[in-house]
Protein backbone atom coordinates (compact mmCIF):
# COMPACT_ATOMS: atom_id res chain seq x y z
CA UNK A 1 0.00 0.00 0.00
CA UNK A 2 1.10 3.33 -0.72
CA UNK A 3 2.46 5.68 2.07
CA UNK A 4 2.17 9.15 1.74
CA UNK A 5 4.16 9.76 4.68
CA UNK A 6 6.84 7.57 3.72
CA UNK A 7 6.58 9.25 0.32
CA UNK A 8 7.45 12.95 1.75
CA UNK A 9 10.64 11.44 3.51
CA UNK A 10 11.95 10.27 0.22
CA UNK A 11 10.73 12.78 -1.58
CA UNK A 12 13.41 15.04 0.97
CA UNK A 13 15.93 12.98 0.45
CA UNK A 14 15.58 12.96 -3.68
CA UNK A 15 15.23 16.64 -3.52
CA UNK A 16 16.80 18.18 -0.64
CA UNK A 17 20.08 15.88 0.30
CA UNK A 18 21.85 16.39 -2.82
CA UNK A 19 22.49 19.89 -1.59
CA UNK A 20 24.39 18.83 1.06
CA UNK A 21 26.66 16.51 -0.63
CA UNK A 22 27.69 18.75 -3.66
CA UNK A 23 28.26 21.28 -1.01
CA UNK A 24 30.85 18.56 0.51
CA UNK A 25 31.24 17.39 -2.93
CA UNK A 26 33.67 20.56 -3.53
CA UNK A 27 35.92 19.75 -0.96
CA UNK A 28 37.13 16.72 -2.84
CA UNK A 29 39.08 15.27 -5.97
CA UNK A 30 36.74 13.06 -8.12
CA UNK A 31 38.59 8.98 -8.55
CA UNK A 32 38.27 7.89 -11.61
CA UNK A 33 34.61 6.01 -11.60
CA UNK A 34 31.66 6.06 -13.99
CA UNK A 35 28.12 5.72 -12.86
CA UNK A 36 25.30 4.42 -14.94
CA UNK A 37 21.69 4.29 -14.09
CA UNK A 38 19.59 2.01 -16.15
CA UNK A 39 17.00 0.40 -14.37
CA UNK A 40 13.90 0.58 -16.37
CA UNK A 41 12.74 -2.63 -18.21
CA UNK A 42 14.12 -6.06 -19.99
CA UNK A 43 13.48 -4.48 -23.32
CA UNK A 44 14.93 -1.26 -22.29
CA UNK A 45 18.44 -3.36 -20.94
CA UNK A 46 18.75 -5.21 -24.38
CA UNK A 47 18.38 -2.21 -26.67
CA UNK A 48 21.43 -0.41 -24.03
CA UNK A 49 23.48 -3.21 -23.06
CA UNK A 50 25.85 -3.08 -25.82
CA UNK A 51 27.10 0.08 -25.21
CA UNK A 52 28.30 -0.66 -21.81
CA UNK A 53 31.28 -2.30 -23.87
CA UNK A 54 31.94 0.41 -26.04
CA UNK A 55 32.28 2.77 -22.87
CA UNK A 56 34.22 0.18 -21.08
CA UNK A 57 36.54 0.11 -24.16
CA UNK A 58 36.79 3.99 -24.96
CA UNK A 59 40.06 6.40 -24.74
CA UNK A 60 37.42 8.22 -22.38
CA UNK A 61 37.07 5.63 -19.91
CA UNK A 62 39.02 2.51 -20.45
CA UNK A 63 40.96 3.59 -16.92
CA UNK A 64 37.79 3.69 -15.26
CA UNK A 65 36.18 1.77 -13.27
CA UNK A 66 32.44 1.10 -13.95
CA UNK A 67 29.37 0.60 -11.70
CA UNK A 68 25.48 0.04 -13.25
CA UNK A 69 22.60 0.83 -11.39
CA UNK A 70 20.08 -1.33 -12.70
CA UNK A 71 17.08 -3.37 -12.82
CA UNK A 72 16.75 -6.74 -10.91
CA UNK A 73 14.17 -8.32 -13.38
CA UNK A 74 17.22 -8.22 -15.73
CA UNK A 75 20.03 -8.91 -13.12
CA UNK A 76 20.65 -12.49 -15.09
CA UNK A 77 21.15 -11.00 -18.21
CA UNK A 78 23.69 -8.65 -16.90
CA UNK A 79 25.94 -10.86 -14.71
CA UNK A 80 26.07 -13.73 -17.92
CA UNK A 81 27.00 -11.28 -21.19
CA UNK A 82 27.90 -8.02 -19.04
CA UNK A 83 30.05 -8.62 -15.89
CA UNK A 84 33.28 -8.26 -17.46
CA UNK A 85 32.59 -4.74 -18.57
CA UNK A 86 30.96 -3.75 -14.92
CA UNK A 87 32.72 -3.52 -12.03
CA UNK A 88 29.92 -3.35 -9.54
CA UNK A 89 25.87 -4.12 -10.19
CA UNK A 90 23.53 -2.40 -8.07
CA UNK A 91 20.22 -4.15 -8.82
CA UNK A 92 16.81 -2.46 -7.54
CA UNK A 93 13.43 -1.70 -8.48
CA UNK A 94 13.24 1.75 -8.23
CA UNK A 95 9.63 2.01 -7.45
CA UNK A 96 10.49 0.39 -3.90
CA UNK A 97 12.33 3.69 -3.17
CA UNK A 98 9.39 5.96 -3.39
CA UNK A 99 8.24 4.76 0.38
CA UNK A 100 11.27 3.15 1.65
CA UNK A 101 13.30 6.66 2.89
CA UNK A 102 15.72 4.66 5.06
CA UNK A 103 17.07 2.66 1.96
CA UNK A 104 16.88 5.23 -0.52
CA UNK A 105 19.52 7.41 2.47
CA UNK A 106 21.59 4.26 3.03
CA UNK A 107 22.12 4.14 -0.95
CA UNK A 108 22.43 8.01 -1.07
CA UNK A 109 25.02 7.96 0.82
CA UNK A 110 26.65 4.57 -0.33
CA UNK A 111 26.89 6.48 -4.15
CA UNK A 112 28.19 9.85 -2.55
CA UNK A 113 31.04 7.91 -0.94
CA UNK A 114 32.14 6.04 -4.80
CA UNK A 115 33.05 10.08 -5.71
CA UNK A 116 32.38 9.58 -9.08
CA UNK A 117 33.76 11.59 -11.76
CA UNK A 118 31.08 11.13 -13.96
CA UNK A 119 26.89 9.51 -13.87
CA UNK A 120 25.54 8.60 -17.06
CA UNK A 121 21.62 8.62 -17.48
CA UNK A 122 21.10 7.20 -21.01
CA UNK A 123 17.22 6.54 -20.44
CA UNK A 124 15.26 9.05 -22.60
CA UNK A 125 12.58 8.93 -19.92
CA UNK A 126 13.21 9.84 -16.92
CA UNK A 127 11.86 8.92 -13.22
CA UNK A 128 12.29 11.34 -10.15
CA UNK A 129 14.12 8.64 -8.14
CA UNK A 130 16.42 8.00 -11.30
CA UNK A 131 17.21 11.93 -11.39
CA UNK A 132 17.13 11.83 -7.16
CA UNK A 133 20.37 8.95 -7.10
CA UNK A 134 21.84 11.24 -9.44
CA UNK A 135 21.79 14.02 -7.58
CA UNK A 136 22.54 12.08 -4.78
CA UNK A 137 26.47 11.13 -5.66
CA UNK A 138 27.06 14.87 -5.26
CA UNK A 139 29.58 14.18 -8.83
CA UNK A 140 30.04 17.31 -10.99
CA UNK A 141 29.68 15.98 -14.18
CA UNK A 142 25.96 14.34 -14.55
CA UNK A 143 24.60 13.92 -18.29
CA UNK A 144 20.99 12.77 -19.37
CA UNK A 145 18.32 13.27 -21.77
CA UNK A 146 16.55 16.44 -21.92
CA UNK A 147 13.46 14.07 -21.75
CA UNK A 148 9.86 14.39 -21.66
CA UNK A 149 6.88 14.50 -18.44
CA UNK A 150 5.67 10.30 -18.69
CA UNK A 151 8.22 8.66 -16.07
CA UNK A 152 8.42 12.19 -13.65
CA UNK A 153 6.09 15.19 -13.14
CA UNK A 154 6.53 18.49 -14.43
CA UNK A 155 7.12 20.07 -10.95
CA UNK A 156 9.86 17.48 -9.59
CA UNK A 157 11.71 17.83 -13.38
CA UNK A 158 11.99 21.10 -12.88
CA UNK A 159 13.87 20.85 -9.84
CA UNK A 160 15.92 17.66 -11.13
CA UNK A 161 16.99 19.31 -14.38
CA UNK A 162 18.89 21.59 -12.07
CA UNK A 163 21.21 18.28 -11.14
CA UNK A 164 22.76 17.87 -14.59
CA UNK A 165 26.04 19.62 -16.13
CA UNK A 166 24.57 18.48 -19.79
CA UNK A 167 20.82 17.92 -21.14
CA UNK A 168 21.02 16.47 -24.52
CA UNK A 169 18.19 17.12 -26.69
CA UNK A 170 16.73 14.31 -28.89
CA UNK A 171 16.73 15.99 -32.90
CA UNK A 172 12.91 14.80 -34.34
CA UNK A 173 14.12 12.68 -36.37
CA UNK A 174 15.75 10.12 -34.07
CA UNK A 175 12.20 8.05 -32.31
CA UNK A 176 14.55 4.34 -32.03
CA UNK A 177 15.40 4.11 -28.79
CA UNK A 178 18.69 2.26 -30.31
CA UNK A 179 19.26 5.54 -32.28
CA UNK A 180 18.52 7.64 -29.18
CA UNK A 181 21.15 5.76 -26.65
CA UNK A 182 23.38 5.80 -29.69
CA UNK A 183 23.17 9.55 -30.12
CA UNK A 184 23.63 9.39 -26.33
CA UNK A 185 27.21 7.80 -26.09
CA UNK A 186 28.20 9.75 -29.16
CA UNK A 187 27.81 12.79 -27.75
CA UNK A 188 29.44 11.54 -24.39
CA UNK A 189 32.43 9.71 -25.65
CA UNK A 190 33.19 12.39 -28.50
CA UNK A 191 32.71 9.71 -31.34
CA UNK A 192 30.93 7.59 -33.74
CA UNK A 193 29.70 3.97 -33.23
CA UNK A 194 29.20 1.80 -35.90
CA UNK A 195 26.59 -0.42 -34.15
CA UNK A 196 23.12 -0.85 -35.41
CA UNK A 197 21.27 -2.76 -33.60
CA UNK A 198 21.40 -4.80 -30.43
CA UNK A 199 22.95 -8.23 -30.28
CA UNK A 200 23.54 -10.81 -28.05
CA UNK A 201 25.96 -14.07 -28.39
CA UNK A 202 23.80 -17.07 -28.97
CA UNK A 203 24.36 -20.45 -30.48
CA UNK A 204 21.80 -21.21 -32.80
CA UNK A 205 20.45 -24.91 -32.97
CA UNK A 206 17.82 -25.47 -34.98
CA UNK A 207 14.90 -27.08 -33.31
CA UNK A 208 11.77 -27.03 -35.72
CA UNK A 209 10.02 -24.79 -33.02
CA UNK A 210 7.83 -21.52 -32.68
CA UNK A 211 7.71 -19.60 -29.37
CA UNK A 212 4.63 -17.31 -29.13
CA UNK A 213 4.67 -15.04 -26.21
CA UNK A 214 0.83 -13.98 -25.42
CA UNK A 215 1.06 -11.23 -23.13
CA UNK A 216 2.77 -8.13 -22.71
CA UNK A 217 2.93 -7.25 -18.86
CA UNK A 218 -0.57 -6.11 -19.14
CA UNK A 219 -3.55 -7.45 -20.73
CA UNK A 220 -4.77 -3.47 -22.39
CA UNK A 221 -1.70 -3.92 -24.62
CA UNK A 222 -2.03 -7.88 -24.86
CA UNK A 223 -3.66 -9.15 -28.23
CA UNK A 224 -6.29 -11.10 -27.42
CA UNK A 225 -6.35 -14.95 -25.67
CA UNK A 226 -8.98 -16.16 -28.01
CA UNK A 227 -6.44 -14.75 -31.40
CA UNK A 228 -3.63 -16.34 -30.12
CA UNK A 229 -5.54 -19.66 -30.03
CA UNK A 230 -7.02 -19.48 -33.13
CA UNK A 231 -3.64 -18.40 -34.14
CA UNK A 232 -2.13 -21.57 -32.68
CA UNK A 233 -4.69 -24.07 -34.30
CA UNK A 234 -4.02 -23.02 -37.57
CA UNK A 235 -0.70 -23.29 -36.83
CA UNK A 236 -0.62 -27.04 -35.35
CA UNK A 237 -3.03 -27.46 -38.87
CA UNK A 238 -0.66 -26.98 -41.66
CA UNK A 239 2.52 -27.24 -40.16
CA UNK A 240 4.46 -29.61 -38.07
CA UNK A 241 5.88 -27.21 -35.81
CA UNK A 242 5.92 -27.47 -32.31
CA UNK A 243 4.76 -24.45 -30.43
CA UNK A 244 6.45 -23.10 -27.27
CA UNK A 245 4.37 -20.70 -25.18
CA UNK A 246 6.27 -18.21 -22.90
CA UNK A 247 6.29 -14.98 -21.07
CA UNK A 248 6.36 -13.89 -17.27
CA UNK A 249 4.31 -14.70 -14.32
CA UNK A 250 1.98 -12.39 -14.88
CA UNK A 251 0.53 -14.24 -18.12
CA UNK A 252 0.45 -17.56 -16.44
CA UNK A 253 -3.16 -17.71 -15.94
CA UNK A 254 -3.27 -16.90 -20.00
CA UNK A 255 -1.17 -19.91 -20.81
CA UNK A 256 -3.34 -22.17 -18.55
CA UNK A 257 -6.15 -20.99 -20.56
CA UNK A 258 -4.80 -22.14 -24.16
CA UNK A 259 -3.44 -24.79 -23.16
CA UNK A 260 -6.67 -26.74 -21.80
CA UNK A 261 -8.11 -25.65 -25.84
CA UNK A 262 -4.91 -27.58 -27.27
CA UNK A 263 -3.52 -31.04 -27.63
CA UNK A 264 -0.43 -30.96 -25.18
CA UNK A 265 1.35 -33.37 -27.87
CA UNK A 266 1.87 -30.21 -29.67
CA UNK A 267 2.74 -27.08 -27.39
CA UNK A 268 4.60 -26.90 -24.27
CA UNK A 269 3.83 -24.31 -21.36
CA UNK A 270 7.10 -22.85 -20.32
CA UNK A 271 5.61 -19.29 -19.20
CA UNK A 272 6.77 -18.14 -15.97
CA UNK A 273 9.09 -21.01 -16.03
CA UNK A 274 12.11 -19.98 -17.85
CA UNK A 275 15.00 -17.95 -16.39
CA UNK A 276 15.78 -15.23 -18.51
CA UNK A 277 19.44 -16.22 -20.10
CA UNK A 278 17.46 -19.83 -20.49
CA UNK A 279 14.51 -17.84 -22.78
CA UNK A 280 17.34 -16.00 -25.00
CA UNK A 281 18.69 -19.62 -26.00
CA UNK A 282 14.79 -20.58 -27.29
CA UNK A 283 14.40 -17.74 -28.93
CA UNK A 284 17.53 -18.26 -30.64
CA UNK A 285 16.93 -21.86 -31.75
CA UNK A 286 13.27 -20.67 -32.75
CA UNK A 287 12.49 -20.33 -36.57
CA UNK A 288 9.84 -17.69 -35.53
CA UNK A 289 9.05 -15.64 -32.81
CA UNK A 290 5.30 -14.20 -32.30
CA UNK A 291 4.54 -11.91 -29.76
CA UNK A 292 3.09 -8.49 -28.55
CA UNK A 293 5.24 -5.60 -27.81
CA UNK A 294 7.56 -7.17 -25.30
CA UNK A 295 11.55 -7.54 -24.80
CA UNK A 296 10.97 -10.91 -26.61
CA UNK A 297 11.23 -8.72 -30.13
CA UNK A 298 13.96 -7.23 -29.06
CA UNK A 299 15.87 -10.43 -28.00
CA UNK A 300 15.07 -11.95 -31.18
CA UNK A 301 16.62 -8.91 -33.11
CA UNK A 302 20.07 -9.71 -31.23
CA UNK A 303 20.05 -13.19 -31.86
CA UNK A 304 18.76 -12.70 -35.79
CA UNK A 305 15.50 -14.89 -35.12
CA UNK A 306 12.50 -14.29 -37.23
CA UNK A 307 9.73 -11.99 -34.92
CA UNK A 308 6.14 -10.58 -35.81
CA UNK A 309 5.23 -8.05 -33.48
CA UNK A 310 1.60 -7.64 -32.71
CA UNK A 311 2.05 -3.61 -32.08
CA UNK A 312 -0.03 -1.01 -30.21
CA UNK A 313 0.47 2.34 -31.05
CA UNK A 314 1.23 3.81 -27.49
CA UNK A 315 5.46 4.11 -28.17
CA UNK A 316 4.93 3.56 -32.13
CA UNK A 317 8.29 4.13 -33.44
CA UNK A 318 10.19 4.49 -30.18
CA UNK A 319 10.42 0.61 -29.64
CA UNK A 320 8.72 -0.73 -32.66
CA UNK A 321 9.08 -0.65 -35.67
CA UNK A 322 12.74 -0.97 -36.26
CA UNK A 323 14.14 1.93 -38.66
CA UNK A 324 14.40 0.69 -42.24
CA UNK A 325 17.25 -1.17 -43.18
CA UNK A 326 18.29 -3.04 -39.88
CA UNK A 327 19.06 -6.77 -40.63
CA UNK A 328 16.58 -9.31 -39.48
CA UNK A 329 14.32 -6.57 -37.71
CA UNK A 330 11.09 -7.87 -36.57
CA UNK A 331 8.49 -7.40 -38.78
CA UNK A 332 5.64 -5.31 -36.87
CA UNK A 333 2.25 -5.46 -37.86
CA UNK A 334 -0.18 -2.97 -36.18
CA UNK A 335 -3.28 -0.58 -37.27
CA UNK A 336 -2.40 2.96 -37.35
CA UNK A 337 -4.56 5.10 -35.84
CA UNK A 338 -4.51 9.18 -35.60
CA UNK A 339 -4.17 8.78 -31.42
CA UNK A 340 -0.70 6.30 -31.90
CA UNK A 341 1.89 7.59 -29.80
CA UNK A 342 -0.09 8.48 -26.63
CA UNK A 343 2.50 7.08 -24.26
CA UNK A 344 -0.66 4.50 -23.57
CA UNK A 345 -2.69 6.95 -22.25
CA UNK A 346 -5.40 5.86 -24.25
CA UNK A 347 -8.30 7.91 -23.98
CA UNK A 348 -11.01 5.14 -25.26
CA UNK A 349 -13.00 3.77 -22.55
CA UNK A 350 -12.54 -0.45 -22.69
CA UNK A 351 -13.42 -3.31 -20.04
CA UNK A 352 -10.75 -3.88 -17.17
CA UNK A 353 -9.57 -6.88 -19.28
CA UNK A 354 -9.79 -5.72 -23.30
CA UNK A 355 -7.39 -4.66 -24.90
CA UNK A 356 -6.86 -0.97 -26.29
CA UNK A 357 -8.33 -0.60 -29.68
CA UNK A 358 -5.23 -0.10 -31.38
CA UNK A 359 -4.04 -3.42 -30.23
CA UNK A 360 -7.64 -5.44 -30.85
CA UNK A 361 -7.77 -3.92 -34.26
CA UNK A 362 -5.17 -6.47 -35.72
CA UNK A 363 -6.91 -9.59 -37.21
CA UNK A 364 -6.13 -12.88 -36.59
CA UNK A 365 -6.27 -12.95 -40.51
CA UNK A 366 -3.45 -10.49 -41.03
CA UNK A 367 -1.09 -11.95 -38.29
CA UNK A 368 -1.79 -15.74 -40.15
CA UNK A 369 -1.13 -14.46 -43.51
CA UNK A 370 2.67 -12.89 -42.27
CA UNK A 371 3.21 -16.36 -40.04
CA UNK A 372 3.12 -18.35 -43.31
CA UNK A 373 5.06 -15.75 -45.59
CA UNK A 374 7.53 -16.03 -42.70
CA UNK A 375 7.67 -20.09 -42.48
Amino acid sequence: MFSRSLFRLSRFILLKIPYVFRFLGRFRSPRKRLLIIKADAIGDYILFRNFIALVKNSEKFKDHRIDLIGNELWQDIALTYDSEFVNNFIFLNLNDLYTAPLQTLKLGWRLFRNNYDTVLQPSYTRTFVGDGLAALTGARNIIGFESDNEGILPRYKRKTDKTYRLLLKVPMDIQFEFDRTKLFFETVLGQKLAIQKPQLPAEKKTKNSILIFPGAGAAKRSWEPGKFLELIQLIIKHTTKHIILAGGPDEIKTGETLMNALPAQNVTNRIGQTPLTELIGLIADADLIISNETSAIHIAAAVDTKAICILGGGHFGRFAPYPPGIKNAPLCLFEKMACFNCNWGCHYKTAENEPFPCVSAISMEKVWAEVQAAL
